[in-house]
């Protein structure tokens, strides 16, 4: 199985429980993972033929600067199913992370997989 990946994509946005966060903008760390075979974009050197890391990388970018979720959880399974029902992606694995959130700790969140997962 080969992997495409995007790392530490940094994106503003509304995302909280608590009074005080539904009003301001924090940064979450998106580090996404997708199975993709790059036999055939190899083979021709055509971007065509690839899991464009860019074209997902805009795409949650623009959905997740517009989105206004309470939890973590929520905004991750809407991530990965952008991936996969938007970019044809059969197995997915994303970790969200909100720095800062936790005094101490220099990140927490959620790391999930969807989809079956290539052999």
């Amino acid at each position: 199985m080969d992997i495409v990946f995007i790392e530490d994509l940094r994106i503003e946005t509304v995302i909280g429980i608590y009074d005080w966060e539904r009003g301001i903008r924090q940064t979450v760390a998106l580090d996404v993972e997708m199975a993709f075979d790059n036999r055939v974009p190899a083979a021709s050197d055509d971007i065509a033929h690839t899991l464009d890391y860019k074209a997902v990388s805009k795409r949650l970018i623009s959905f997740v600067e517009g989105a206004n979720f309470g939890l973590v959880e929520t905004l991750a399974e809407r991530c990965a199913a952008i991936i996969r029902d938007e970019f044809g992606v059969a197995w997915v694995r994303l970790k969200l992370s909100k720095p800062g959130a936790v005094t101490g700790a220099r990140n927490v969140g959620v790391l999930i997989e969807r989809g079956e997962r290539p052999a």
